[in-house]
């Protein structure tokens, strides 16, 4: 009954993945990421909207200042806010229902890291969603890597449904071969392992640091441009 009155709200707010990953054996990945202020939820909700074809299509054009722009605040910006705004009421929601829940910041690029506490691709890829590319990226079958997640931790029985999508990028390294500094190894993802072992970030956030000095729109997405899986 709860999954559905949840479900419900977030149709509403025209969401296209729902998840819902059991936590309880992930308690000690949890603490490593969020420290205590995440320690004991046993139920993470994770919420996806698709980036629209429409923008993310014309990134190899992402030189022209107008789509960039319409990258970074339709593609980006604008639906941050709306994953923030979904993950508060949800969370409101279940707090008034008396449970706990603690919504998550939605990603953002912050010097070296995201500031989000805990990752949003790891949970929806523990409720079954998609898998963890070579990109890093989390990878949906029908969308490819052209969505944008947030997530809200609790402690309230939801039907949790924990089957985590095996890695389908096989041999392929469209994104390695793409992106612009050589920041992605082209390696496949393997539980536990740190991402500094596919991906170089450093490299990653110099180049959007090199175009913020450049007076230019930071937007690249070029390894969500080619996935395959989002392109078909």
């Amino acid at each position: 009954m709860l999954n559905k009155t949840v479900n419900k709200m977030l149709n509403f707010y025209q969401v296209d993945y729902i998840g819902y990953a059991d936590l309880t054996s992930y308690q000690n990945d949890l603490y490593e990421s969020g420290g205590n202020m995440v320690k004991g939820y046993t139920c993470g909700i994770s919420v996806g909207i698709i980036i629209p074809k429409t923008i993310v299509d014309f990134l190899p054009e992402r030189s022209n200042m107008d789509i960039a722009c319409q990258y970074r605040i339709h593609g980006y910006d604008v639906i941050n806010s709306r994953l923030n705004t979904i993950a508060s009421n949800i969370a409101s929601y279940l707090n008034k229902s008396g449970y706990k829940a603690l919504p998550i910041t939605a990603a953002d690029r912050d010097n070296k890291k995201t500031n989000a506490i805990i990752s949003h691709k790891m949970i929806a890829h523990i409720a079954g969603i998609g898998w963890i590319g070579k990109n890093c990226l989390l990878i949906t079958p029908k969308n490819g890597p052209r969505v944008r997640f947030i997530s809200v931790l609790t402690n309230a029985p939801f039907t949790k449904i924990n089957n985590p999508i095996e890695q389908r990028c096989g041999d392929c390294k469209e994104c390695q071969k793409i992106c612009p500094v050589k920041a992605i190894k082209g390696m496949n993802y393997i539980k536990g392992e740190g991402r500094e072992k596919r991906f170089e970030y450093d490299l990653c956030n110099n180049y959007f640091e090199e175009m913020k000095n450049n007076q230019q729109y930071s937007v690249c997405g070029m390894c969500l441009y080619i996935c395959p899986y989002g392109r078909k």
